[in-house]
Formats: structure tokens, C-alpha cells, sequence
């Protein structure tokens, strides 16, 4: 497994670097300070998982963008977050992993193998900031969050990835071309996607599906 670190301080890179160069099955390929050269380093060092230690909002969010191009990416997150605002925003960037700063060895190698299983992991502590904050959410906010796909629209979208088209997806489930075409239709709008290929790589990144 392929790991970038990226970390706000020397002191700090250097120490998560050793962390992880015990750890069976992790390669770290590459490490920085600071986020102006990252987009670079994951160009060039394709790595499975970025670990990243406490970054600005702005430089999160061109990570992010920068990434999207590359939807098999995972991205874990060391930051401390008392009232789990950045916990909520760092879920709503894409993030797949959120643990402070101060967790355990075995715990940061945990969560980075989870994010390469495409799962997303949020330690115990950062749970409880992120559900306090649950009262103070207006009603109104989640009707601005994503609704769950249904197990044959997963279905739908995997074959999709496969590249296969309606009338191959109709013929592969036994169902009516027009049945496929109203999934496909709810996928793109339960995804805000517009097209299928968009559709792919937004459910590939939130761990939907897998190739």
C-alpha cells in the first residue's frame, strides 16, 4: 500500500514517516510540509492513501478537487476538533478517515488500511464532537445531503462502471430497458451527476462501489 504524508511541520513528517515505516504492508513513497506541492506528489507518486496533518480549509479543499480526477484516492486526516465542526466539514470535503493528532500507532496504520478498503473511519473521540453538534443543525440542512442510493440502483451504478451500457445492464439483470434508464436517471440525481462517467467516480470516491 502506497502512502503520501504530508504534515505542518518538519518535526511532525519525520515522526509519522518512522511511524509507518514499521508497518507490514505500508510503503510510504513520498512526504511534504505544507500543501503547495501536493497535488504534484500525488501526480506523479500515485499513492493509494494521503496522509495529511492538519490542513487549512482552502489547501483541504484544492486536495480535494485535485483528487477527484483520481477517484480510487483516499485521503486520512490528523486533526484535533473539539466541537466536531471540522469533523462535519472534513465528511462533507470527501475525507475518509478523521483522527487526532495525537492517536496511536495502531490506530493511524488501522484507519489508512481502511481508507485503502474504501471504508471511512472516525475515531470514538471525534464521534462524540461530531454528534454534539447535531442539535445545532438547522432542519433545513439535510435536505441538502445526498439520499442513499438502493441496492439495485449500487448494482446499477457497479455495471455502469464496468462501462456497460442500458441495454447490456437490462439483458445482465433481466429487467426493461426503461426500468434501467429510471434507475440510471435516480442515480444521476441522487449523485448530482450529469453524466455516467461522473456518476462512477462520484460513487467510486464515497466507497459506493468498487473495481
Amino acid at each position: 500500500m502506497r502512502v503520501l504524508v504530508n504534515a505542518a511541520s518538519d518535526v511532525v513528517r519525520t515522526g509519522l514517516e518512522s511511524m509507518l515505516s514499521t508497518a507490514a504492508g505500508i510503503s510510504v513513497v513520498g512526504s511534504g510540509i505544507g500543501m503547495e506541492k501536493i497535488a504534484s506528489q500525488v501526480e506523479e507518486l500515485q499513492p493509494d492513501v494521503v496522509l495529511v496533518e492538519t490542513p487549512s480549509e482552502e489547501a483541504m479543499a484544492g486536495l480535494l478537487e485535485f483528487s477527484s480526477r483520481m477517484p480510487t484516492l483516499g485521503i486520512a486526516l490528523l486533526a484535533d476538533d473539539s466541537d466536531g465542526r471540522k469533523t462535519l466539514e472534513a465528511l462533507r470535503w470527501g475525507v475518509r478517515a478523521i483522527m487526532p493528532r495525537n492517536s496511536m500507532t495502531g490506530e493511524i496504520v488501522g484507519a489508512i488500511q481502511a481508507v485503502a478498503a474504501g471504508l471511512v473511519v472516525i475515531h470514538p473521540e471525534a464521534t462524540e464532537a461530531l454528534l454534539a453538534t447535531a442539535p445545532s443543525i438547522e432542519p433545513s440542512a439535510f435536505t441538502k445531503l445526498d439520499q442513499s442510493l438502493t441496492p439495485r440502483e449500487v448494482e446499477i451504478l457497479s455495471l455502469m462502471a464496468e462501462g456497460l451500457g442500458n441495454k447490456e445492464i437490462a439483458w445482465r439483470l433481466s429487467i426493461s430497458g426503461h426500468t434501467v434508464k429510471f434507475h440510471v436517471a435516480s442515480i444521476f440525481s441522487k449523485l448530482h451527476a450529469a453524466t455516467r462517467t461522473e456518476a462512477v467516480t462520484i460513487g467510486l470516491r464515497r466507497g459506493l462501489i468498487m473495481i
